[in-house]
Formats: structure tokens, C-alpha cells, sequence
């Protein structure tokens, strides 16, 4: 196991300091600020993660509640083309 690993855990990372009246609100389908948490779950081969057995590997995202689409801003670049049917992208403003 690396140092900073105790427990399976990635290292610790360092908080961001973040005004939040300098960010923008993020709206679902409804216009409202609530969305779902959830995982999406991806499949490591045994060879690639140097295990005995496949692994499983889970990825967080946030869902809208209401058509259960992933927000895809939230999602790996390499992720976005293969979910696009599963997910919708933020409006994105000019500031």
C-alpha cells in the first residue's frame, strides 16, 4: 500500500477556498437546485488493476430528480460521449 493509502483511500486532497457568491447555480429539469446522488459503476480488468479478480470501480455523480439524467458537467471527459444519451450538459453562462 503507498503512503497517504491507509485503508484503501487515495490521498487526502486539499479543500478549495470557494466565495460561493461568486458561483452559479446548477438547475434540474423543474428549475429547481435539488439533484440525486449516485454512482455509475465501471468494470477494471484484473490485469489492469493487478488484482486476483476484476474490480469494480465506482464513479459519483449527481442525477436530476426529476428525469433522472446525469449531469454530465460532473462527469470524466471520457465519459461524456459514451452517457450522452444517459446525461445533459449545464447551461453555460457568459460572465
Amino acid at each position: 500500500m503507498k503512503p497517504g493509502n491507509v485503508g484503501g483511500q487515495g490521498p487526502q486532497q486539499r479543500q478549495m477556498q470557494v466565495d460561493l457568491t461568486t458561483t452559479t447555480a446548477v438547475k434540474n429539469s423543474k428549475g429547481t437546485s435539488v439533484f440525486k446522488s449516485a454512482v455509475i459503476l465501471r468494470k477494471i480488468s484484473k490485469y489492469v488493476a493487478g488484482t486476483d479478480a476484476d474490480a469494480i470501480m465506482p464513479i459519483p455523480v449527481f442525477i436530476d430528480p426529476y428525469n433522472d439524467k446525469i449531469v454530465a458537467d460532473g462527469l470524466p471527459m471520457e465519459l461524456r460521449e459514451e452517457l450522452a444519451d444517459e446525461s445533459f450538459l449545464t447551461e453555460q453562462t457568459n460572465d
